[in-house]
């Protein structure tokens, strides 16, 4: 590393610019982080928040400017030497090896010695499990990767960065799918870091987050910085107007749509597989209903009996008036019910794909012609709902994955538009994607009631399950507790309930 004069800061990029295939990602971005402080970074997807994020941990090369540590300039970056250097990062996605134990995925990049050592199981164990237990997670380290839902990843990711003992510490978009609870214990533990001296990079969609652990935060647009100010100084209302332009109202756009019949109704429904039981509802044709509750209360449970991945054991579905058993999911989709899971990258679109071929998937036999694929209906189709749902691309033959967040989530809605639907089921709809991608999901949302289908989205962020449900039902331990509508619906109320407090 050479000298330089950026003394003072714990990490300091300047001017950093950095271009892909002709397209600026970055310009001249600026950048600091002290020693001590939780220094939130936000943008619309597509901001440069990624892209800056891979130059600090040596994934990517920048074209021009520089990353210091310590007032000296980092030369030859790479994500060893940046790890050597006490960076850590912690992405959206979860990155463990499935077919690897919670110890052994925690110990990657921690343990030392040559490969012909002896290993150490039990100080391995130990040393996992006592990372958990700092962050409130309770988890067997003999369990395997692969059987953990989403947010035990994240809590072994957490782990895992914590036992690297980093100076620098990136968390993008951590509490995605964790609950209260989780995320008052990991914030406990940035507290607990910050007090050591580390430096955090926050990354998060949820506002209300930023102002509970940020110290500063840096607003990037366009690939440029755009302001950085102490969080004491600025609201939500500020901060979205720095990213996108848009006033808190625009985020959920809910619009009063008149209702029609009840076209999906649950009586005591339950499945053993799927653990939920008796579990009765209803929802009408323009209506929004939401489901709250807390990781593990069943909420994409009650969604994959619906839909027929764990089907019904008991009680009555009806459809229309009329009672139908879903046992697949063939079986919902000619019943007219369609669902968006919760893990888009996963289950939602085939990221190496193209765009027009994500969006036929589910409906290939109606692009088909005496039993092959009709490439310029599908390609029809996929303009339709592209142009429908305002996917932002350069072609419709472009690999899903090239997609930013909140369009590869219109892509994966359109798939199952392409079904024309009675009932959608939609989970956690607006994870992980910006402010601006949201307020679009929502709009959409608010159409597809206003032609008159029913909705049903499950969501742990209780701000958008008051602002865009016309009632919102709470599970707790499989089954729905309340069902509350209007005034009553506050988040007080919805997560005493959740908590199983009358």
């Amino acid at each position: 590393m050479t000298e330089s004069k950026a003394a003072g800061a714990l990490l300091r990029a300047s001017s950093v610019s950095k271009s892909f295939a002709g397209v600026q990602a970055l310009r001249d971005v600026s950048f600091e982080l002290r020693a001590g402080e939780v220094h939130a970074l936000v943008g619309e997807n597509g901001a440069g928040k990624s892209t800056l994020i891979k130059i600090i941990t040596g994934a990517v090369q920048a074209d021009a400017g520089t990353i210091e540590i310590d007032g000296h300039a980092i030369t030859g970056n790479s994500p060893i030497r940046a790890r050597q250097l006490g960076i850590a990062a912690i992405y959206q996605q979860p990155a463990l090896f499935p077919a690897l134990t919670v110890a052994e995925n925690i110990s990657m990049g921690l343990e030392g010695g040559s490969l012909w050592r002896l290993i150490d199981w039990h100080k391995r164990r130990t040393r996992a499990r006592e990372l958990l237990t700092r962050i409130g997670a309770d988890l067997d380290p003999a369990m395997l990767a692969g059987s953990l839902s989403m947010p035990e990843q994240q809590m072994v990711e957490v782990a895992r960065a914590l036992g690297a003992s980093a100076r620098v510490l990136i968390l993008d978009e951590p509490t995605a799918s964790l609950t209260e609870r989780e995320v008052e214990a990991l914030f406990g533990v940035l507290r607990e870091l910050k007090a050591q001296g580390v430096g955090i990079i926050y990354i998060s969609h949820r506002l209300e987050e930023l102002f509970a652990i940020g110290d500063r935060v840096t607003v990037l647009c366009d690939g440029r910085t755009v302001a950085t100010r102490e969080m004491k100084e600025v609201d939500e209302r500020e901060l979205i107007h720095l990213m996108v332009g848009r006033e808190l109202s625009a985020v959920f756009p809910k619009r009063p749509v008149p209702m029609g019949e009840t076209l999906l109704e649950a009586r005591a429904l339950g499945s053993r597989i799927g653990g939920v039981s008796a579990v009765s509802f209803s929802v009408r044709a323009g209506e929004i209903l939401g489901l709250a509750g807390l990781v593990g209360a069943g909420r994409t449970e009650l969604a994959r009996t619906l839909f027929g991945l764990t089907p019904a054991d008991e009680g009555e579905l009806l459809l229309r008036g009329q009672s139908v058993w879903i046992g697949s999911p063939a079986q919902a989709v000619a019943s007219g019910i369609a669902y968006v899971p919760e893990d888009r990258r996963r289950h939602g679109v085939i990221l190496e794909m193209p765009i027009a071929a994500n969006t036929t998937l589910a409906s290939l036999r109606r692009i088909a012609r005496h039993g092959f694929l009709d490439f310029e209906a599908e390609n029809d189709v996929a303009a339709s709902f592209a142009a429908q749902l305002g996917v932002k691309t350069h072609s419709l033959f472009a690999p899903a994955g090239t997609l930013s967040g909140g369009n590869q989530q219109k892509v994966a809605l359109g798939r199952w538009l392409a079904t024309e639907p009675s009932v959608l089921i939609l989970d956690e709809p607006t994870q992980g994607i910006d402010v601006g991608a949201k307020a679009e999901i929502h709009g959409l949302m608010c159409d597809l009631a206003e032609r008159g289908m029913a909705i049903i989205m499950i969501s742990s962020e209780l701000l958008e399950v008051i602002g865009m449900s016309d009632r919102i039902a709470i599970m707790r331990e499989g089954t729905i507790v309340a069902v509350l509508e209007g005034p009553e619906a506050t988040q007080q109320k919805i997560l005493a309930l959740a908590l199983g407090h009358s």
